[in-house]
Order: C-alpha cells, then sequence, then structure tokens
C-alpha cells in the first residue's frame, strides 16, 4: 500500500471503532492519531494524558496547548506517587512495567466512561527497536492503528506535515526514565536532574538532544550536526557551570553524538 492507501485505511478503521480514547503524549505519533481521529470522530474522542515523575511538564503543557487547538477534550491524570516497583528498580522490563501501570489507569477511565477503545499511537518503525512495552500493549488489548494501517514514521511525518501540524519535524522524545543506566533505581529527584538540564540545552537552542545520567556525571548526546555548537569555549563554560548549578559533579559530551537507545546496547 501506499502512503495515500494507508492512511485512508487510518481514518476507516477509526470510524469503526466510533468511540475512543487515546493515549496522548503530545508527541509525533499521538499528536497525529489525534488530529485524525477527531476529524473522523469529533466529540467522541478523549485524549488522556498520564503526568507522572518520568514525563517532562514541558511536554505535559505542550499537549495540552495541543488539544486546545484541535477543540478535543482533554484529561490529565496527574500521579504525584509513581512508586511501580518494577519501573523504579530500573530492570530491562522497566517499560513493560511502566505501560502496564500507565495504561491500566487509561484503561480505567475508559471503562468509567463507556469507551471500549483505548489507542497509542505505536507505528511500524517501532517494531524494529527494543521495546518490552508493546508486550504490555498487546497484553491489556490496547490497539495501535497507526501500525495496523501500516504507517511508518517517516510517513506520519509528511501526512502531518499535509495537516500542517506543528509536531511534523518534532524531534523523538522518550521519557526520562531513558536517561538513567538500567540497574541503577529511579528516583524523582535523578529525573529532576535530567528534566532541568534537557531543559537548559532545548533553551540554548538544540533541537535532538539527551542527557544520560551516570551516577553524578551527565553524559550529554546532542545530533552530529549540531555537535559543534560546543567547540566553542563560551558555551562549553556555559553548559559546563549550568549543568554543575543543577547538580552534577562532571560533564561531559558523548562524541559519538545522540543515539537512540543508547543505554540499550
Amino acid at each position: 500500500m501506499n502512503i495515500d492507501e494507508k492512511y485512508e485505511l487510518l481514518k476507516s478503521k477509526l470510524r469503526k471503532m466510533g468511540r475512543v480514547v487515546i493515549a496522548y503524549s503530545g508527541g509525533v505519533d499521538s499528536n497525529f492519531l489525534l488530529k485524525v481521529a477527531s476529524d473522523e470522530l469529533g466529540e467522541n474522542v478523549v485524549a488522556v494524558t498520564i503526568h507522572a515523575i518520568m514525563h517532562s511538564d514541558r511536554e505535559m503543557e505542550e499537549a495540552k496547548e495541543y488539544t486546545k487547538e484541535f477543540g478535543v477534550k482533554h484529561e490529565v491524570i496527574k500521579v504525584d506517587n509513581f512508586d511501580e516497583k518494577g519501573f523504579i528498580e530500573n530492570s530491562k522490563k522497566r517499560c513493560y512495567y511502566c505501560k502496564c501501570a500507565v495504561f491500566n489507569m487509561i484503561k480505567d477511565y475508559a471503562a468509567k466512561n463507556n469507551v471500549k477503545y483505548v489507542l497509542d499511537g505505536t507505528n511500524v518503525s517501532d517494531l524494529g527497536d527494543f521495546r518490552p512495552g508493546l508486550k504490555a500493549l498487546e497484553e491489556l488489548e490496547v490497539v495501535s492503528p497507526l501500525k495496523d494501517s501500516g504507517l511508518t514514521k517517516e510517513e506520519i511525518r509528511i501526512l502531518s506535515k499535509r495537516l500542517n501540524l506543528n509536531t511534523y519535524n518534532k524531534p523523538s522524545f522518550a521519557c526520562l526514565a531513558s536517561r538513567i543506566p538500567y540497574g541503577d533505581k529511579i528516583t524523582k529527584e535523578k529525573l529532576k536532574l535530567v528534566e532541568e538540564a534537557e531543559n537548559y540545552l532545548q533553551d540554548l537552542g538544540f533541537r535532538q538532544y539527551r542527557v544520560r545520567l551516570h551516577n553524578d556525571i551527565a553524559r550529554i548526546e546532542v545530533a552530529k550536526d549540531e555537535m559543534h555548537k560546543f567547540f566553542d569555549d563560551e558555551m562549553m563554560k556555559n553548559v559546563h557551570n549550568k549543568l554543575k548549578e543543577i547538580g552534577f559533579k562532571y560533564v561531559t559530551l558523548d562524541l559519538n553524538g545522540y543515539q537512540m537507545g543508547s543505554l540499550n546496547n
């Protein structure tokens, strides 16, 4: 199927479901899915966002703005004490335990509101990466219409641009817990360190970045086409001083550049 046929298939699948709850992060995939669902189903779509320690406050605010633009009902479920043991202990199945907890909350919301279908933004491109959370989605019978329609990440970006969505070229942004090596206990304090450091890099104009936390060391990854920005004494000094002020003892730049899922290796 070509991209237009996949797009029509997606719309058809959504119309058949009638009423849906969409697990919404405001990222490229869930934003595209929400836009198409809202165009096809109108008021029969609700976006539900879980806001817990592994989610950036900035991402939350962006998500709220997008749903306002679409005129879609948006429920934000704030979880102040996300104490899922499998997540906190941070094994390689961390994402599985997290998805189970998060999607059970979303499914509970859907059940209370008599909505049969809970949707997420998984697409075909996600299937080639290490994603233990996909098993949780399967077990909980979460529907992934982008994947089921055969859409890849690149096709979703192309269609998003056609629909004039601001997220068509938004960089990928995994949850903050992905910055902490497996086996290191996840705490709210560690995640806040990472969030504040990454906010600073964003404020400096970097587009694709990660701040990986290795005990008291910040390992900065940026896209290779942005690494040249660090070859400047003033920039290096400012980033070093700011991250030390935030709470890191040492600040390093990964010479390999940004790599999605680099802690999986």
